[in-house]
Order: C-alpha cells, then structure tokens, then sequence
C-alpha cells in the first residue's frame, strides 16, 4: 500500500458541482480563513468559476482589498472569466486597510457595470455568516424576512393604542377589561378614565387629545361654510329693495338706469317724418388782428421802442410783447 510523502500535505478532492445542500468552493480558496468560518452547512470544494458558490443561480468572487493594492487587476480578470453564468452575482469585499474609501469607490463603479452586487465585511466571521446565510436562505420564500403582523382584532387594538405616547401593552388591557370595545373607549370623559389604574393627568390628557383633536389642524367643523355667520331674524325679515321694471331702452350697456326724460330716450316712429337737423353754427366772424399780432420778415428790422406808439390804455401791453419778438429774433 502507498504511503503519502510526510511533509506533503494531503488536498481535499475537487468533486463537479453536485445539486445538494453544499456550499460549493473553488480549489483557489483552501487557504483562506474565511472557509473555516462557514458553519451549520455543509462545504465542498468543486471546479466553478466563481470562488463559492451558495445556490444554483448565486455565484460570489471573494477580494481582499489589500490584495487588490498590490494587484488591481486580478478582479477584472475574475469577472471576465465569469461572464453572465449566475443571476445573481456577489463581490464579498474583506476591508483589510486603512485608506479603503477610494479602492471601494472604484471597485462599486466596476459591480455596477457588471451588475454584481457588493458586500463590504470587516472579519472572516462576518463573511462565513454572510456565506452561510445565503445558503440557507437559498429555498426559502421572499415573505420571509417581511414583518409578522397579528390580524386579531386585540393585536389590532393594542396596536393602535399603543401608538399613543405614554400609553404601554398594560394599560391596553386595562382599558379592553374596562370599557369592552374600542368605540366606547373613544367614548369614555376623562373622569372614567382618571379612575382607573395607573392613569395619571398626562397620560389621559394624551389619550383624549389622540380622540379628539383633528387630522388638520386649523380646520372649523364643517368646513368653509360653518364659518359664515347666520342671519339674525331682523335681517331675515327685512323686505329686499323693490327694482322697478324699465324697459331694457332706459338701461345702459353697464346696466345703470339713465334719465327718463333724456332727448334720446324716444320711442320714434318709423312712419313719422324725421327731425329736421339742427341748423349749422355760423362761423365765428373774424376779428380784425391787432396791430402786434402781424409776421414780421426775418430779414426786415424791427422798429426800436420809441417808434412803438401806444393808442390807448388797453393796448399798453403792445409794446413788451414786440419787444420779446424783437429780442427772440
């Protein structure tokens, strides 16, 4: 029987990957510590393209950023080797350095043009739990992880009461046994209230506030209408002003009534002759000009102050108004 060398360790065999419970990895990753963490679900080692492989359509590629410093191209050439073979595609990225903000910033660009999906850890016990959840969860449906919530009408009610501030799970129960039914809690003064146990001033002043106080605040009973005031009986018997009918001829465009008694206001007839028109002002008789208001040639000199003779004292402003023409010119 051969025995194996002893300093040679043995390799565990790489099997083709089988459709079981097993979280597939590639031989590549033997050695890496993370391996050792991946707990409560059976592992073993297959020829896949990527580095684990956690269900039937979900490939993960392991980096170390320290490891992508020293050789930044290893993760495209990792990529490239994988293609379109899963559907859901995974980087688990080990933040090993100190200055990680920029490597990751470059590393994202390069997962969203290759649509995968990144996953930032911090520990390999944090990435064999991320592994290992991912197997598990790989049958089970999406409702999964959504909120349980009770649909019995208690569950209901101590859901809504407790949504309250100051008001906890006991005092729901106080008031289910007290009252019976939500609406006659809704119902209650704040005297019952105040009577039962472990109610304070605050914590019933919180509970009728929650009942009665409006969605809308600044909002007036039933709306725009409440708030117009009511007419008083005075003003309900007051008779409204009588209009007089007139003929729609008596009325303006704008509706105001217009004079009876204006000229144009007249029903004519058509059969009777036509007013004979107004007879035409005579023209204003022109005045003879006054001896100042005459043209003078630009070119004629005009006559000095003593040549000006003044006829009578209803002229005696002739004279300033030839000396300003003079003095224009």
């Amino acid at each position: 029987m051969a025995t194996e060398p002893k300093g040679k360790q043995r390799q565990p065999p790489v099997v083709q990957p089988s459709s079981g419970n097993s979280i597939i990895i590639n031989p590549c990753q033997r050695l890496n510590p993370i391996v050792e963490c991946i707990r409560n679900v059976p592992k073993e080692f297959g020829d896949i393209s990527p580095d684990y492989q956690v269900g039937r359509t979900t490939g993960v590629l392991f980096l170390s950023l320290r490891y992508h410093r020293l050789h930044p191209e290893y993760i495209h050439q990792r990529i490239e080797r994988l293609g379109q073979a899963y559907n859901l595609r995974i980087l688990l990225l080990m933040c090993d350095i100190s200055e990680h903000q920029d490597p990751i910033r470059e590393l994202t660009k390069v997962c969203l043009l290759n649509n995968i999906t990144v996953i930032v850890t911090w520990s390999a016990d944090e990435a064999g739990q991320y592994l290992t959840a991912y197997k598990q969860s790989e049958h089970r449906p999406p409702t999964l992880i959504r909120e349980r919530v009770d649909k019995t009408p208690d569950a209901l009610l101590r859901t809504a009461l407790t949504s309250i501030p100051r008001v906890n799970k006991t005092d729901v129960e106080t008031l289910r046994a007290s009252f019976g039914s939500f609406a006659k809690i809704a119902q209650a003064d704040a005297e019952q209230l105040a009577r039962l146990p472990g109610f304070g001033p605050k914590k019933v002043s919180r509970l009728k506030d929650a009942f009665e106080r409006p969605f809308r605040t600044g909002t007036s009973g039933d709306g725009p209408a409440a708030s117009a005031p009511a007419p008083t009986s005075a003003t309900a018997a007051a008779p409204a002003p009588a209009v007089s009918a007139l003929p729609s001829s008596s009325r303006g465009g704008d509706g105001r009534r217009m004079d009876a008694d204006a000229v144009w206001d007249i029903e004519l007839d058509l059969n009777s002759p036509s007013p004979e028109p107004a007879p035409a002002k005579r023209p204003r008789e022109e005045r003879e000009s006054p001896p100042w208001d005459i043209e003078v040639d630009e070119g004629a000199p005009l006559p000095s102050g003593d040549e000006i003779s003044i006829s009578s004292d209803s002229d005696a402003d002739i004279a300033p108004a030839l000396r300003a023409k003079r003095r224009r010119a």
